[in-house]
């Protein structure tokens, strides 16, 4: 979403990562200016999926650079409003799939009577909109509730990438050869 508002272009934005950006100008955006359906709401499982969501802001985009007159790559008057509602949306999508996994987690005997932690991680979890929602989904069903500082919440390939140094580090299981092993950078 970031991409296609072209928040690299945005004065405020210019340096920051594309999630970054969005929080930065959903924060004096109004949410309420653009609904977005909600990405599947007609599914009963714990799934996580965005692509609906991209598909609906990306036509909203659209239809507003239309209404406004300006090319693709150009900022719109409306920037915040829509990185406020899709922030807003993709919060109550993590929030309500999380609740929903909590309770099958409960259901099933899964996680512990007492004393059950949610633990959030990796680049989302440095979006303080979302953070403070998935604290307070924790503390309404008594799950304690660990997040590592912003500063840490990064992606999830750098944590990964990091472990692997960590477990190299402390001789546990890494590979000593890569021999058929096939790389394919992006």
């Amino acid at each position: 979403v970031a991409r296609r508002l072209s928040l690299r272009e945005h004065p405020e934005c210019h340096s920051m990562a594309g999630g970054k950006a969005i929080e930065h100008l959903a924060r004096t955006g109004n949410r309420q200016q653009h609904a977005f359906r909600l990405p599947m709401q007609q599914y009963r499982n714990c799934d996580f999926s965005f692509s609906g969501l991209q598909n609906l802001v990306n036509k909203a985009i659209r239809e507003k650079e239309e209404e406004e007159g300006i090319q693709e790559g150009k900022i719109l008057s409306c920037v915040k409003d829509i990185a406020a509602a899709v922030q807003h949306a993709v919060a109550v999508h993590i929030i309500q799939r999380t609740y929903r996994a909590m309770l099958f987690c409960t259901k099933h005997s899964i996680l512990p009577p007492k004393n059950a932690t949610l633990v959030v991680s990796g680049g989302v979890a440095s979006n303080q909109y979302i953070r403070k929602g998935l604290q307070a989904l924790a503390d309404a069903n008594d799950f304690a509730f660990l997040c590592p500082p912003p500063r840490l919440c990064t992606d999830n390939g750098v944590m990964i990438a990091w472990n692997g140094i960590e477990r190299l580090r402390a001789g546990l299981g890494v590979l000593h050869s890569t021999d058929g092993i096939r790389y394919e950078p992006k």
